[in-house]
């Protein structure tokens, strides 16, 4: 199943796994002779992207893990290292977003964007490192956003929790370096994925914010210099690139993948 077999031998540990960012980076490590465990809030969406990477000649387990919880984040790295060894690997994907303005952001609303985004991510970095140092190393990949770099006037927990990534990044980059463990922030910008498009639970959208509006699409593809939306492929591929030896010289850093939406 290896195409260049760039992260062959590793074990990559995937939050938010079995949606449309964490799955493309799933099914491309896998390709390229990792082998995955593809975790999920939701266990049946998990299921399905370890049972594709399975179908194409990959290995991969699927788990279901709230990144908010730091005795489920002990299971997964078990189980994990269990069935597949010491894990090499770290994407923290998951995420949520309220779209209401700072007035109408409520407490509960910022526990859950501010817990899951930033919470999630220090927690997993907890959980994974006594793994990477049996793996004798290892990249943890942070998943930020525009709003690590202008978050702007809108949902103060996103900015507050992407913002936070840029300082959670360099610490770990800065604590685990003598280890051979590095850490970096891969930012997009306007992803054309169901997290800007359906009404999700963690990710509410109506007309007035989601993409399926043809205004809200344009309003972005206005602010994107290249001339597209960027796919979950495009970001899967910055992932990659900083997870394998390319990329050895790079931690601490942010990548940024937006087709000039932050100029």
């Amino acid at each position: 199943m290896a195409e260049t077999g760039k992260l062959q031998g590793k074990v990559a540990l995937i939050t938010g796994g079995g949606g449309a960012m964490g799955g493309a980076q799933a099914r491309l490590f896998a390709k390229e002779g990792a082998a995955i465990c593809v975790s999920d809030l939701f266990l049946d969406k998990a299921q399905k992207v370890a049972g594709e990477i399975e179908a194409a000649g990959g290995r991969a387990i699927a788990c279901q893990l709230d990144v908010q919880q730091s005795a489920q984040w002990a299971r997964v790295v078990e189980e994990t290292e269990a069935r597949l060894g010491p894990i090499s690997i770290l994407c923290n994907n998951a995420g949520a977003n309220f779209r209401v303005s700072f007035d109408e952001q409520t407490e509960e609303m910022w526990n859950t964007i501010v817990g899951t985004i930033l919470t999630g991510s220090f927690l997993g970095i907890k959980a994974v490192i006594p793994s990477m140092r049996r793996a004798n190393g290892g990249v943890i990949l942070n998943l930020g956003s525009l709003a690590s770099i202008r978050p702007g006037g809108g949902s103060p927990g996103y900015g507050a929790g992407k913002m936070g990534l840029v300082g959670l990044t360099r610490s770990a980059a800065s604590t685990y370096a003598k280890e051979n463990i590095r850490c970096v922030l891969i930012s997009p910008g306007h992803v054309d994925t169901p997290f800007l498009r359906d009404n999700n639970p963690y990710s509410p959208n109506d007309a007035s914010t989601s993409i399926n509006n043809p205004e809200n699409y344009e309003r972005r593809l206005r602010h994107t210099p290249l001339g597209r939306l960027q796919t979950p492929e495009d970001i899967a591929k910055a992932f990659l690139f900083a997870a394998s030896d390319d990329a050895s010289m790079i931690t601490g850093s942010m990548i940024t993948v937006d087709g000039g939406s932050a100029l």
